[in-house]
C-alpha cells in the first residue's frame, strides 16, 4: 500500500505544490536578506513566463500526437517551438512557478526549495525520460540532447 501511495503521488505537479508549500512555509523564517521592491514584479512576469512556457509545450507534444504524462512512452520526438529552446519546457515552467512564489514571499529561502526540485525532477522524471527518448528515436534524440540544454 506504502510504495502505490508513493507511486500515486510521485508526478511533478505534487512535487511543484510541495515546494510551494515548502517555499510559504520558510518564508516565515525572519531573514535579513530579501529580493526588494521589485520582487512582486518579478514574481508575475515569472509565474506568467512559466504558465505561457507550460502550456505552448503542451500545445506542442499534442500537436505531435504524443503524451504529456512522464512514465509513458512517447510517440514522437518534439524539436520545434518552446523545445527548440529547452528540452524540458513545462519542468522550467514549474520551476518558474516556484521562482514566482519565491519572490511574491520576498524570501531567499525559496531558493533552496528550488534547487531541490531541479535536482528531484532531473533525476526522477527528466533522465528517464530522456533515456526512454534515445532508446525509441535514437540518433535524432542524441542530436537534439547535443543541440538544445536540458532545462535553458
Amino acid at each position: 500500500m506504502q510504495a502505490l501511495l508513493a507511486k500515486g503521488l510521485d508526478w511533478p505537479p505534487v512535487w511543484t505544490l510541495g515546494g510551494l508549500v515548502a517555499i510559504w512555509l520558510l518564508a516565515l523564517i525572519p531573514l535579513p536578506i530579501a529580493f526588494g521592491t521589485f520582487a512582486p514584479g518579478l514574481a508575475l512576469a515569472c509565474l506568467i513566463l512559466g504558465l505561457w512556457l507550460m502550456g505552448k509545450a503542451v500545445l506542442r507534444m499534442r500537436a505531435h500526437g504524443t503524451t504529456v504524462i512522464p512514465h509513458r512512452v512517447p510517440q514522437a520526438l518534439v524539436t520545434d517551438g518552446v523545445f527548440a529552446v529547452s528540452r524540458n519546457p513545462i519542468y522550467l515552467g514549474d520551476a518558474l512557478i516556484l521562482f514566482s512564489a519565491t519572490f511574491w514571499t520576498n524570501s531567499i529561502t525559496g531558493l533552496v526549495v528550488l534547487a531541490g526540485f531541479v535536482w528531484v525532477i532531473t533525476n526522477r522524471f527528466i533522465k528517464p525520460e530522456e533515456e526512454r527518448l534515445a532508446a525509441a528515436f535514437g540518433d535524432r534524440a542524441a542530436e537534439w540532447f547535443t543541440r538544445v540544454r536540458r532545462w535553458i
